[in-house]
């Protein structure tokens, strides 16, 4: 009832022709996690939108006047569709930002924010974008100073924390839900439903993890490997935050599953195996052959049969649902692992410091973030290619950008607990021996570059929009899993290191109710 309530208010929203109460309706939909159930809807009003723009109707001139809120929700949000909405659009309000008082009303904060959000949605050259940011992250900071709205003071909070597009949509829902039924001026309707979807699915993510727990017990490997990290709650917690949407159970079960297995053999190569082992452990997973293992010590052969027959069920399992074999393109992800993997043993080993440049071009891949993301292609993805699984095979540019931006927010909440895990050198690290920086330097280059490979992944996402390869739902995974890096990493690792907050934001997923 409540799916057909929000279905019409949609469709009036259209009739009545109003982008800017069209654009917020979209915006929230979006924040309460509930705008899976109206995309149909959301794509009409947006392509509607997107020509009255080229038309240069007045359409766009929201009540009579384009406002910088409006215009930079127009930006983001069709921008966070595929839309190409040019940065010229914010030409226009050079002299307004400019004559700004440096104490700004409330009104003009939440204009700011506006344009705060939309400036992430930027590309590779739109330098203009970044000015505007740091000017208004300026004003934005003064105005949280002076204890202006409460509701809008926590909004700007949340913000310079981390960016809207940056933030895991799942965990997002749940704080905007809080956030939202708190506002004065909130949509009843779309409260309601967004807390009913959030339990109604919470649950079906609680089904997802028990399946998820059965099978890693039957695995035996916690057990019987104490020196590995036991992560299922983690690694669950990943799936989720890639896909959470209820028609994704096969893919979140699945992910977990993989995650889990990176989880053992990361520390297999980072914390147990000696070198010879681990030479052998990387030949075997290239032969994928279970003849191979007489060769290995017990644990690595409890782990490569695991590897093996998870990996192949899962195939057997497409080739009936979807009569394509994909052994051949995930055999290759996990050798691919394992080979760097095994590169970064042999520096620790030989107490190599690497390069920036030659760490990074192995770091993107050890990350496991590629591996992941073919594995989710195969698993969220109703009609499978060959010819996708070859462009993946090759790492197309999308998956190189997630990855980069995996790594390095990885690296920046590195700490002493990986060297004692035996870790080799991270970026930080790496780039302050080519340099000679000091570390803040070195960390402020670091967050330089997430900056960089945002901007290149969201042009790679303008360049894919209608893509026959991929389907925008497995971009979104793609996007998702950078997202999942900086809400993980945000203030130390949080896969390693179990703490408060990784807790509390388990139990608001998946144990306390909207």
């Amino acid at each position: 009832m409540l799916i057909r309530r929000v279905k019409m208010m949609l469709n009036e929203e259209l009739l009545v022709g109003d982008n800017l109460k069209g654009l917020e309706v979209v915006d929230e939909l979006q924040r309460l996690g509930i705008s899976y159930h109206f995309q149909m809807e959301i794509n009409q009003m947006l392509e509607i939108i997107n020509e009255r723009f080229n038309n240069g109707e007045e359409g766009l001139e929201w009540n009579n006047n384009r406002s910088l809120y409006a215009t930079s929700l127009h930006f983001r949000i069709l921008r966070q569709h595929g839309y190409h909405i040019p940065q010229e659009v914010f030409d226009g309000f050079k002299d307004e930002l400019e004559n700004m008082d440096s104490d700004i009303c409330d009104e003009k904060a939440k204009d700011m924010l506006s344009l705060y959000e939309a400036s992430f949605l930027s590309m590779e050259g739109e330098s203009f974008l970044d000015e505007l940011r740091h000017f208004v992250v300026q004003h934005l900071s003064k105005y949280l100073e002076s204890n202006g709205d409460e509701i809008v003071c926590t909004m700007i909070s949340h913000a310079l924390e981390l960016p809207l597009h940056w933030r895991m949509p799942r965990l997002e829902a749940r704080w905007f839900i809080d956030v939202y039924r708190t506002k004065p001026d909130s949509n009843l309707v779309l409260l309601d439903l967004a807390k009913l979807d959030f339990n109604v699915v919470q649950s079906i993510h609680q089904d997802d993890l028990k399946y998820a727990a059965r099978w890693w017990k039957s695995t035996g490997l916690a057990e019987k490997l104490e020196f590995a990290r036991d992560r299922l709650m983690a690694n669950f917690f990943c799936s989720v935050g890639m896909g959470f949407e209820p028609h994704l159970g096969c893919f979140r079960r699945m992910t977990t599953k993989v995650t889990s297995l990176i989880t053992i053999i990361d520390d297999v190569y980072d914390v147990y195996g000696t070198l010879d082992e681990l030479e052998l452990f990387t030949d075997v997973v290239e032969r994928w052959d279970i003849a191979a293992i007489d060769r290995l010590p017990k644990y690595m052969r409890l782990c490569f049969i695991t590897l093996h027959n998870t990996i192949n069920d899962m195939a057997f399992k497409l080739l009936n649902d979807h009569e394509v074999n994909v052994i051949h393109y995930l055999k290759k992800m996990w050798i691919d692992l394992c080979k760097a993997f095994l590169i970064e043993a042999r520096w620790y080993y030989t107490n190599y410091i690497p390069t920036f440049q030659e760490y990074l071009e192995n770091a993107w891949i050890s990350v496991s973030a590629s591996l992941l993301l073919v594995h989710a292609y195969v698993f969220a993805t109703n009609s499978l290619t060959i010819e996708a699984l070859e462009c993946l095979q090759h790492y197309p540019y999308i998956i190189q950008h997630s990855s980069i931006i995996f790594r390095l927010a990885n690296d920046l909440a590195s700490s002493s607990e990986e060297a004692k895990r035996g870790e080799v050198a991270n970026s930080i690290q790496c780039y302050m021996n080519d340099t000679g920086v000091s570390k803040q330097e070195a960390r402020q280059y670091i967050k330089d570059l997430i900056m960089e490979s945002w901007k290149k992944m969201n042009e790679e996402v303008q360049a894919l929009n209608n893509s026959p390869l991929f389907c925008k739902g497995f971009i979104e995974i793609v996007l998702n899993l950078a997202r999942i890096s900086h809400t993980i990493y945000q203030h130390r690792d949080g896969h390693t290191i179990e703490d408060r907050e990784t807790k509390n934001r388990v139990l608001s997923l998946f144990i306390k109710a909207a």
